[in-house]
């Protein structure tokens, strides 16, 4: 682990030291932890893939994610709540719906990650994004987006319109 210094002013950061790449991922994610922490409105479709992004990119496993919201599409929690191989993760609206309903959630931000680096998405994620919505609008829960992290852009399919 590298030794370094930071300090933050006004939005500015400076830091003493030599850094490595890992160093300055780091520094990336504890930025964005706090941006994403609890209370903090997501405002703008590009903030959620930022966040996203850092924290799946990396893994070499799919893991399927939400991001928990109030009415004011406020954050209340991050989840990873599957974890799969490296081409598929099992999704179970039901233990979906027990999560959103334990956070007192009013809307939702689904994200998994395609380990190969190809975020198109595929036939079964339009399909679990379908069949989540329809599981969550039975308690008056929305879906804002379904985000797919892999290789350099992010894919929201609220952006391809391909949620209803």
């Amino acid at each position: 682990m590298t030794k370094f210094k930071t300090s933050e002013t006004k939005g500015q950061y400076h830091v003493e030291g030599t850094v490595t790449a890992e160093d300055i991922i780091t520094m990336a994610k504890r930025i964005l932890n706090r941006r994403f922490a609890k209370g903090q409105a997501m405002t703008d479709p590009q903030q959620s893939k930022s966040f996203l992004t850092l924290k799946l990119s990396q893994l070499e496993h799919e893991v399927f994610s939400i991001l928990f919201l109030n009415n004011q599409h406020k954050v209340i929690a991050y989840e990873e709540l599957f974890r799969g191989t490296i081409d598929s993760a099992s999704v179970y609206p039901r233990e979906v719906l027990k999560r959103a309903l334990h956070h007192n959630a009013a809307a939702i931000i689904l994200s998994h990650n395609h380990p190969s680096g190809e975020p198109e998405p595929s036939q079964s994620d339009i399909q679990i994004t379908q069949k989540l919505q329809q599981a969550l609008k039975m308690v008056d829960i929305r879906i804002l987006d379904h985000i797919i992290i892999g290789g350099e852009e992010p894919v929201s399919l609220a952006e391809r319109g391909l949620m209803p």
